[in-house]
């Protein structure tokens, strides 16, 4: 069963380099000695070809009981150490159930949910925001334990990081968007919250299961406010006459206060234009619309 982990995903091996570097071409060249490793560890075997995300390399495998899991072999960074974490609070409440975790290597075993139902074939957008919404409710609920990484230190380092970034947007329209967005950060940024947030739930990592209709999948958690979490909501299935009610609804579901809200998701747009500027990118059309909208400038 082996070869089969030898057989590394291409796309994988061109995520892992273009983010981590050399880093991320040593873990990919590591990775069929890791994962024979851990199956005979813990007594595994392949059920299944392989998956993948931009990160991890996902094995369906079978514990010697017979008990379907799947085996998820990453990168440890500051992302995914935090996962086992997260997952341990949530403890299989709507998140999928952490089975064993090898601390030095990130590597994850994990409960198998239907990889092949996600959340984003639900054909009506509406009902998987509110799925989204509801998720969100329950997970964002908990405080996050010690340890994790602070939404209070993500907000200062944008504010650092926008001046430099508006000298190099060219365009009127963004620059003014980029600093409206960051005078809306620094409007919360002195009370960024202590919640335990996913970070990235979007329709793709809700799964539907056998024990749950939906569960989330692959956090990389932060302590914050959950005004944060709205973000990959709007901008995944974009759709810019939807904006406004996939922000009232997940405002609503989840009992948020809606100014706070607006500015903690104007603050994940400010992120990804950082991001993007200083790659030499500009933030996507798409991006651009959430924001005139969420300002009511649309």
């Amino acid at each position: 069963m082996v070869p089969e982990v030898i057989d590394i995903p291409g796309a994988l091996v061109t995520e892992q380099v273009k983010i981590h570097g050399e880093a991320g071409r040593a873990f990919v060249a590591g990775l069929p000695d890791l994962a024979a490793g851990f199956l005979r560890r813990w007594g595994l075997r392949i059920d299944g070809p392989p998956m993948h995300g931009l990160c991890a390399l996902v094995l369906p495998v079978r514990a010697a009981d017979g008990t379907p899991a799947v085996l998820k072999l990453q990168l440890l960074d500051e992302e995914t150490a935090g996962e086992p974490v997260a997952l341990r609070v949530w403890n299989g409440d709507h998140a999928v159930r952490l089975l064993r975790h090898d601390e030095p290597t990130g590597t994850l075993l994990l409960e198998r949910l239907a990889a092949h139902r996600p959340l984003s074939r639900v054909e009506d957008a509406r009902t998987a925001v509110r799925v989204i919404a509801g998720l969100l409710a329950r997970l964002t609920s908990v405080p996050a334990p010690p340890g994790l990484r602070k939404l209070g230190r993500v907000a200062r380092s944008l504010l650092e990081r926008t001046p430099g970034a508006l000298a190099r947007i060219p365009e009127p329209d963004g620059r003014r968007l980029t600093a409206d967005c960051a005078a809306a950060v620094r409007e919360v940024a002195a009370e960024p919250g202590n919640r335990l947030l996913h970070w990235d739930l979007h329709y793709d990592n809700v799964l539907a299961a056998d024990r749950a209709p939906w569960l989330a999948i692959d956090p990389k958690p932060l302590a914050g406010d959950p005004g944060f979490e709205l973000w990959p909501a709007l901008i995944n299935r974009f759709d810019p006459d939807d904006v406004r009610r996939r922000f009232d609804t997940m405002t609503g579901v989840m009992g948020l206060d809606r100014d706070r809200a607006r500015a903690w998701t104007l603050g994940r747009l400010l992120q990804n234009t950082l991001w993007r500027t200083e790659d030499g990118t500009p933030p996507s059309p798409a991006e651009l619309e959430i924001g005139r909208r969420l300002l009511g400038r649309t």
